[in-house]
């Protein structure tokens, strides 16, 4: 063997120990990586999604290396209800959730479903970020449910297959709801006949006639392609789809102080790219839904429209807080 042989052999070896000496360092990095399970009905396309690619890069920013986020993308892991009892058996460690959804364990968040309440998003901001947000966050941490921040999903609008203008067209409907005693109410009052349907499960209701109408946000009618079903829109705007960014108490409570400080301001930031998301959402989803064949339409005679609604806030004022409360969140300004 030559000089230059023997060295190139010794440094090989000197090499590949440095390499299996640092192997056990390399693998228990991998095996202290913590991985989260995060839940989202929508793909890469839509805000339901780029929150969690946000958030995933603020937390690699400032903690890099030490969390996986696995993103479950088109409602794989089911709709709303089925995700929040993932996120409580501890099976699904984050996700989005409109608070309708989160109503069956915590009744008092239905103030931020109750119609024709709040006048625009920054209405319904003001309530989430004071003493409201604050209790409601605490009785939904009773629940198992860590609220890192409020989101809005925007307005939610009537939804049907010929035009309905005036609240007594709707009457012997078949109306699609969210699985909640307030949305199940509320429709009843215009004389329809509302149907709990998760939303995985809507477009097909609706196209076999299992349904007739529902009510969306802009975004989401066109993310589940309703437009094919329910063509018109009416822009209702009853309610202001309040929702979070929520996670699994194992997950949380498995934090350090200072993870708990990172993954909160990352979904604090989150939640506002959120909001901004949905408003140039909005935009493009009409202009996706137009191009489809679907129509939006202005509704007439408002004072039916709110006269109907407002019967909710009676029956509600006992869950949510009373009808002083009601009326004191009403009148903010």
């Amino acid at each position: 063997m030559t000089a230059i042989t023997r060295r190139r052999f010794i440094h090989a070896t000197a090499s590949a120990g440095a390499g299996l000496l640092l192997a056990p360092a390399i693998v228990g990095r991998a095996r202290a990586q913590t991985t989260l399970t995060v839940a989202s009905l929508f793909g890469d396309d839509k805000p339901e999604t780029k929150i969690w690619l946000k958030i995933r890069d603020l937390v690699e920013e400032k903690l890099p290396g030490k969390f996986n986020f696995n993103i479950v993308r088109n409602a794989a892991l089911g709709g709303e209800k089925e995700i929040a009892e993932g996120i409580r058996l501890g099976s699904i460690q984050a996700s989005l959730s409109t608070v309708s959804a989160l109503s069956g364990w915590v009744p008092e968040v239905q103030i931020l479903d109750l119609p024709f309440l709040f006048r625009n998003a920054a209405h319904v901001r003001k309530v989430v970020e004071g003493r409201t947000g604050a209790e409601l966050k605490q009785k939904l941490a009773a629940q198992q449910f860590i609220v890192g921040g409020f989101i809005n999903y925007g307005a939610r609008h009537l939804l049907t297959k010929e035009p309905v203008t005036r609240p007594r067209q709707l009457a012997g409907q078949r109306i699609r709801v969210i699985q909640s005693p307030l949305h199940t109410k509320l429709w009843s009052a215009f004389g329809t006949t509302p149907i709990g349907i998760p939303i995985t499960e809507t477009y097909n209701a609706l196209k076999t006639g299992v349904a007739d109408a529902m009510d969306l946000t802009k975004s989401a009618y066109a993310g589940f392609k309703l437009y094919e079903v329910v063509p018109y829109l009416t822009e209702t705007g009853h309610i202001w789809a309040s929702g979070v960014v929520y996670f699994s108490t194992g997950f949380w409570n498995g934090l350090s102080d200072g993870d708990k400080e990172v993954f909160q301001q990352a979904a604090t930031e989150g939640a506002a790219h959120f909001d901004q998301l949905i408003v140039e959402d909005e935009d493009r989803s009409v202009a996706l839904a137009a191009k489809h064949g679907g129509k939006v339409i202005a509704p007439e005679a408002r004072d039916e429209w709110e006269k109907g609604a407002r019967g909710v806030w009676e029956d509600f004022a006992g869950i949510v807080g009373g009808a002083d409360k009601i009326e004191a969140i009403g009148s903010l300004s």
